[in-house]
């Protein structure tokens, strides 16, 4: 089995995914810790409360021998719900992301983030340290509805593997999306007792009322219960009622595909955030499983 080490692991969702299509996760880092408490309690293998920008972490990921390295650098810095701003220094964490793959050399590794990174400086540095390592890179934007995730959400995934040409994985990881969006119904059935649900607008120039006969809108870190002064938008499936209610934390963790056996206790805050701050699971593994096959058929 690969070993592999997810680095930004929150509560899970990425080593999940690639556990689940036969990869050896062995190690796991993230610095917030009501996440690394959850990730704990789901995960027998180590997780380290721990910035991976502190010396000496290099070393330390250096140590496991990994063949395979994941995760998800922070994207609130290219997030259209961030603040699109380098200079607050979280992007700086795609770069520490990629020193530790240069320095570590795993046969692959696989980083997630918001499409809109490709559009950045920090990108840029990130793509040409990579190939200059001797990575062969593909790129790729993936709608998760077409992944088996009831939800739309755009990810983009760079995936790397040493010594091998660029767009390596595209094929793969194109033969497998699904014809059509996965909707909530297709994922749940009734079992979320409503047809519709509220998720609080950004602005309330959009709309808030939802059916479940469609992808889940976008799970974001922050949701709030339905405003009792709320007003319709036109764009409203129905009107507010008995039969529309705002999804609980659990329910959106179904909406990021995390199993009904993962254990999350914690406070509605801190859980609303590692849930939409998550990689979907079974996105994570239909990449996963994309790599593994290719791992396959290549040797």
């Amino acid at each position: 089995m690969l070993k592999t080490v997810d680095l930004f692991a929150g509560c899970g969702g990425m080593s999940l995914g690639f556990q689940n299509a036969g990869f050896n996760i062995i190690a796991a880092y993230d610095n917030w810790k009501p996440a690394v408490e959850t990730y704990k309690k789901n995960f027998k293998h180590p997780i380290f409360l721990r910035d991976v920008s502190e010396s000496g972490i290099i070393d330390e990921i250096l140590g496991f021998q990994p063949n395979v390295i994941i995760g998800g650098p922070p994207c609130q810095d290219f997030s259209s719900a961030g603040h699109r701003d380098e200079s607050l220094g979280r992007a700086e964490l795609s770069i520490t992301y990629t020193d530790i793959i240069i320095k570590a050399k795993p046969k692959y590794f696989v980083m997630e983030n918001v499409p809109r990174i490709r559009k950045s400086e920090t990108y840029k540095s990130v793509y040409s340290k990579l190939k200059e390592a001797g990575y062969g890179l593909t790129e790729k934007v993936l709608d998760a509805s077409l992944c088996g995730v009831p939800q739309k959400r755009k990810r983009f995934f760079l995936i790397g593997h040493i010594g091998d040409a660029d767009n390596f994985l595209a094929e793969r990881l194109d033969e497998k999306l699904a014809n059509k969006p996965m909707s909530i119904y297709d994922y749940l059935g009734d079992s979320l007792g409503v047809k519709y649900y509220f998720r609080i607008p950004r602005s309330y120039n959009r709309r808030a009322v939802f059916s479940i006969y469609d992808p889940c809108v976008t799970i974001r870190g922050v949701d709030r219960p339905i405003p009792k002064n709320y007003v319709k938008h036109p764009g409203d499936l129905v009107d507010i009622g008995p039969e529309v209610r705002a999804l609980t934390p659990i329910e959106r963790s179904y909406m990021q595909t995390f199993p009904k056996t993962f254990i999350f206790d914690d406070n509605k805050s801190n859980l609303n955030q590692m849930i939409g701050n998550a990689v979907p699971v079974k996105l994570a593994e239909y990449v996963a499983s994309a790599v593994m096959e290719y791992e396959k058929n290549f040797n």
